[in-house]
């Protein structure tokens, strides 16, 4: 029985979604590990919906710690389809204000100690991720921002970095020379293997602040910061609210066969125990 269709993967500033109904927590053991913390089930908008606290409610886990393959192939194991991922972000570009939402198109990996993928161990597949995020859903997410009065930004490039340090102001500025628009910490893994596991994935980047190439980064004060995550958190409810109550019932994009064609391995060959703890990912395709 699908316990979820839509889950929810809120970064800091957001560590719980208010509205649920009939909310409750599910605690899960994946074949990859424990979880970042328990899922809070519940239905909003007339959805059944998983919500998941990246870093742990309390704030407790470094983006370097997260175990990425564990969140989503939780996600999967309640049976959801679509993932909203809400993240703060800081800005490389003026055009993107503190407390803008961007919805990025594009990511661009400077991590350096992140597993991101669920093959190996005798199974080789190359899934196709030139369009790393869902088309359908980025438009929704646009929609949602209009008719919650925020301003959300389609396109863009997320810089993902490795942490928990910020950038020095060359990297930052080598960044802008790209033409990048965000940077964050988290996003690109769960993207990754959100399509590895054939599920739709969008970005919330929420932003923060300005990163440090920007003349008057060292001025902003730790309270300007609090008090734009604690808007940008509740910017984030009111879009993720209208983005679930806006989602179709049926997928017409390409992510639910994001595998079809991506598997190498002779299935003959794959051992046993790689496809006991893929079947939930594999089964359809290891008939």
């Amino acid at each position: 029985m699908q316990q979820a269709e839509i889950g929810i993967i809120g970064g800091s500033g957001l560590y719980h979604m208010p509205g649920f109904s009939d909310a409750h927590e599910v605690q899960l053991q994946t074949p990859f590990g424990d979880p970042s913390d328990a899922y809070i089930l519940g239905t909003l908008e007339g959805h059944k919906v998983a919500f998941l606290a990246r870093h742990a409610r309390g704030h407790k886990l470094l983006p370097s710690e997260l175990n990425f393959r564990a969140n989503i192939y939780g996600f999967k194991q309640l049976g959801v389809e679509r993932i909203i991922s809400v993240s703060a972000v800081g800005s490389l570009k003026e055009e993107h204000k503190p407390l803008d939402f961007v919805i990025p198109t594009q990511f661009f990996d400077r991590t350096r100690h992140r597993v991101d993928t669920f093959f190996g161990d005798g199974i080789v597949a190359h899934i196709g991720f030139g369009d790393p995020v869902c088309g359908e859903m980025t438009r929704i997410v646009r929609g949602a921002c209009q008719l919650a009065g925020v301003t959300g930004k389609l396109g863009g490039t997320y810089i993902c970095m490795e942490g928990p340090q910020f950038s020095t102001k060359a990297e930052s500025n080598v960044y802008r020379s790209w033409g990048a628009d965000v940077i964050g910490m988290t996003n690109l893994q769960e993207a990754k293997l959100a399509r590895e596991a054939e599920l739709c994935y969008v970005t919330i980047a929420m932003v923060t602040d300005y990163d440090c190439w920007h003349p008057h980064h060292d001025s902003v004060t730790v309270e300007q910061i609090v008090s734009v995550l604690v808007k940008n958190a509740e910017n984030a409810a009111k879009v993720v609210k209208a983005t679930v109550s806006a989602m179709p019932k049926t997928r017409d994009c390409k992510c639910g066969q994001a595998l079809a064609n991506a598997i190498l391995t002779d299935p003959a060959k794959i051992p046993a125990a790689t496809k006991e703890k893929l079947q939930l990912i594999l089964g359809k395709y290891l008939k």
